[in-house]
């Protein structure tokens, strides 16, 4: 009868722990040798291979996908909304040139359905897999009368590792270094209050509208997941940094920076020394065609733009202007779009739009 009354109040424990039961299925494929235990316990066991380093230094990030979950919702598709979270906290500790070890998860919801629960921990055992990070563990909340009806949130806690020898922190950066960017899928995880202000309000749009201009659903397009720079920023750090550091080499990689929530304007500055400035060059890439409606319709000041949106560059790498052109060519070759869009120069910590 317990059980009943709490199902009846909404929180329905037998159809919560139906659903988790395939929960081992879905994660194995994420699995490393070094976890230990199984999903289901009172907490993630992870087993770090200390043997592998000198001094073994531990990155931490949580974050969550903002209000790109309502296009979620809206197209009724969640699939993918997992994989956003992933792949932006492996973003944020790749900067530091840390590897991930393991992710976990938190799902709030006022009702749990099944067939969303599933596809959202399939898209965070896809990303994990793609990104050699176990999925050892995670929360799932049945919180009836706090959540809209069909609604949900997640976040998510990423942990990885990094030599402190290698870590990467921005204090070698110096006047004339260039800096790359990599290309965006789409607005990734940042902006959507703003985007979806300007789509469904100012311009009248529904998610399942088709867009010309984008080849596209609108609602497909702004589901677009969030890149992963993980794996490539590790076979940068091998070929241009790692066997340098090691002889006593200046690194060739200096710094990096995930262009998140605060764009270029906000993200760029958290890496810089205090007398260096990055000056970025618009039009020094190619604009996604989404930014450039955004631009022309959304009626928003062009600075602001370039701090609220990552405007097609997803990720800046700060490299020594001798090997720029390698670089570029290494990154390149990896099927990753990029071009160099910037300098560092003289200046207070700033960043610099120019024409």
């Amino acid at each position: 009868m317990n059980r009943k009354a709490y199902a009846r109040a909404g929180v329905d424990i037998d159809l919560g722990n139906r659903v988790k039961a395939a929960l081992p299925q879905l994660v194995a494929a994420t699995h490393r040798a070094e976890v230990l235990g199984k999903v289901g316990g009172f907490g993630g066991l992870f087993a770090l291979d200390v043997k592998k380093y000198e001094q073994p230094v531990l990155v931490s990030s949580v974050d969550g996908v903002g209000t790109k979950l309502k296009i979620a919702f809206a197209m009724d598709r969640h699939d993918t909304i997992g994989q956003d979270l992933v792949n932006h906290c492996v973003d944020d500790i790749a900067v530091l040139g840390a590897e991930p070890l393991f992710f976990l998860d938190y799902i709030g919801t006022g009702k749990l359905e099944p067939r969303i629960f599933s596809q959202i921990i399939e898209g965070f055992a896809r990303a994990c897999t793609e990104n050699n990070c176990a999925l050892i563990g995670g929360e799932t909340a049945q919180m009836p009368g706090f959540y809209q009806a069909g609604e949900y949130d997640l976040s998510g806690t990423i942990v990885g590792v990094v030599e402190k020898s290698r870590m990467l922190d921005g204090r070698t950066i110096r006047p004339g270094d260039i800096v790359i960017g990599l290309a965006s899928s789409g607005l990734h995880t940042n902006g959507y209050s703003l985007a979806r202000k300007i789509f469904f309000e100012q311009m009248g749009l529904k998610p399942e509208s088709h867009v010309a201009e984008l080849g596209n659903r609108i609602g497909e397009e702004l589901l677009r997941v969030h890149v992963s720079y993980g794996l490539l920023i590790q076979e940068l750090l091998k070929k241009f940094n790692y066997s340098r550091s090691d002889a006593g080499i200046a690194p060739v990689i200096k710094g990096l920076a995930h262009i998140t929530g605060g764009g270029f304007v906000d993200n760029i500055p958290r890496i810089l020394p205090k007398k260096c400035d990055v000056t970025i060059r618009k039009g020094s890439w190619e604009m996604l065609p989404i930014f450039d409606i955004i631009q022309a319709k959304g009626g928003v000041p062009e600075e602001e733009l370039y701090q609220v949106f990552n405007m097609g560059i997803g990720m800046t790498v700060m490299v020594d202007p001798r090997k720029a052109e390698a670089v570029l060519k290494f990154i390149r070759a990896r099927g990753q779009k990029s071009w160099m869009i910037g300098e560092v120069i003289q200046g207070e910590g700033k960043v610099k739009l120019v024409d």
